[in-house]
């Protein structure tokens, strides 16, 4: 590790423990708010000109528009304590119990519809129900996908061995026909996942399906954001940093970090370097990899070697109601969720929806208009309501690199909190979390990062911070 010499005209916090969070979404914000609290001076550096990092809002005309549709579970609980703790959470609630529609267009009109729904009763019960009228699956595929769901529950997600493997095998061996795969495993996986079961490691995969569905009976119930994600991830976020004393730069991006030979660390800007006790990197791994200094990890180039799986969203506002319910997904169509975002928006006729694509390597740079006539055909397939309404506006957001791709082998390459240099500290929903790039795995990566700062620094744990680990 080499150690920087200090500069006569440095930037130095008062007296005291200090650190500097580089990185302003979700897992940074919440390392920041986790130091703060603690009684650490906190300085949050981030170089877009907002807070939230990939879940964000912006301005289209009239519109407010969330860059992509985000969703959380009751399981997430890491996220539910970030929601409280900017005072957000009636703005983002639950539903009271799992209720997801799942339309089938390749069957005759009025046989389409059938539901993923839960019932008050112990796990796996509380799926029985509505497993056993599952419309889209056969008696037989009914029956094997009960059979696999057990041998799932007996696995270990964090078991080395499962992270080489790919779920679609799995689930091939275990009885698993093409048709169970599409109409039910990736109906949840592609969503959570961000990849089809035969892309997606085991472990990962495990994980997602024993904590969301296998664990507590209302572990799956889905909760998304009623108002722009900007208001929650910006805006509430900004507040509850400002209010925490912790001091916030945006449109400020750290060029480079080096480490003093007194242990403290020199925070590099354009024209500015913070001196400061702590640093939390919570950008994206590519981000991170070249920023870390000589030494920080063993093996920095694996940082590279963990792939990236893009998100497409796309947008429909169309001159009338066409969906009644707040959401649906699909299948035998290339649509995947549709969510009615019509009040979240504040457009005041009509109806906005916006259709979430995972996995969505073969759309992610097809250009718009091929979009449109792929689309909107589809969504009149799918929707009797779309095929007599006029489509007043037609739009996409494009997360290239939207997560961290799950591959098998890819637990192996992602690092955890703590770095080899003392002091320097890493978050991000691609870090050893064990969960899949979710919002959750983001906020569970900032605890962690505060959780090892704040034992180095001497500082207490705040004891509300660590609650939702009791909750989970």
């Amino acid at each position: 590790m080499s150690e920087a010499p200090r500069p006569a005209r440095a930037h130095t916090g008062a007296t005291g423990r200090d650190a500097v969070v580089v990185g302003g979404g979700l897992a940074g914000v919440t390392a920041a708010l986790a130091l703060a609290d603690a009684g650490v001076r906190v300085t949050l550096l981030e170089g877009r000109p907002r807070l939230g990092g990939l879940a964000f809002s912006f301005q289209r005309g009239d519109l407010t528009v969330d860059n992509g549709q985000h969703v959380y579970l009751r399981c997430c609980t890491a996220y539910r304590w970030f929601l409280d703790r900017i005072e957000g959470t009636a703005l983002a609630p639950l539903q009271n119990r799992l209720d997801v529609p799942v339309v089938d267009v390749d069957k005759p009109e009025g046989r389409r519809l059938g539901w993923l729904r839960r019932d008050p009763l112990p796990v796996p019960l509380h799926l029985g129900r509505s497993l056993a009228a599952y419309p889209h699956l056969s008696l037989a595929e009914r029956a094997s996908v009960g059979r696999a769901a057990l041998a799932l529950k007996g696995l270990d997600p964090t078991d080395p061995a499962l992270d080489d493997q790919d779920f679609g095998t799995w689930l091939a061996r275990h009885g698993q026909s093409a048709r169970a795969i599409e109409a039910l495993w990736d109906l949840v996986g592609v969503a959570t996942l961000n990849a089809v079961a035969g892309d997606a490691s085991l472990g990962l995969a495990a994980m997602v399906f024993k904590t969301g569905l296998l664990s507590e009976p209302g572990a799956a119930d889905i909760g998304w954001a009623h108002v722009p994600l900007g208001d929650l991830h910006d805006r509430l976020a900004r507040k509850a940093l400002d209010s925490a004393g912790v001091r916030t730069e945006l449109r400020t991006r750290v060029t480079s970090l080096s480490r003093y030979a007194d242990g403290r660390w020199s925070v590099q800007l354009p024209g500015e370097t913070i001196d400061t006790d702590a640093v939390v990197l919570a950008v994206p791994q590519r981000e991170t990899h070249d920023l870390l200094p000589a030494g920080a990890l063993d093996d920095p180039g694996r940082l590279l070697r963990i792939g990236t799986a893009p998100i497409l969203n796309v947008h429909v506002v169309y001159d009338r109601p066409v969906l009644a319910g707040p959401f649906l997904t699909a299948l035998g169509t290339p649509v995947q969720w549709v969510f009615d975002r019509t009040a979240a928006s504040g457009l005041r006729e009509g109806q906005y929806l916006a259709l979430s694509q995972s996995a969505a390597q073969d759309d992610i740079d097809a250009p718009v208009a091929d979009l449109r006539e792929r689309y909107l055909p589809e969504l009149e397939r799918l929707i009797p309501g779309a095929r007599t309404a006029e489509v007043r506006d037609f739009f996409v957001t494009r997360e290239r690199t939207a997560t961290f791709a799950p591959t098998p082998g890819v637990g192996r390459l992602r690092p955890g909190a703590r770095t080899k240099a003392p002091g320097l500290y890493l978050a991000g929903a691609w870090t050893a979390t064990g969960w899949p790039a979710t919002m959750e795995s983001a906020v569970r990566s900032g605890v962690s990062a505060a959780d090892a700062a704040l034992g180095a620094l001497g500082r207490p744990r705040p004891r509300h911070l660590f609650q939702f680990e009791e909750a989970a």
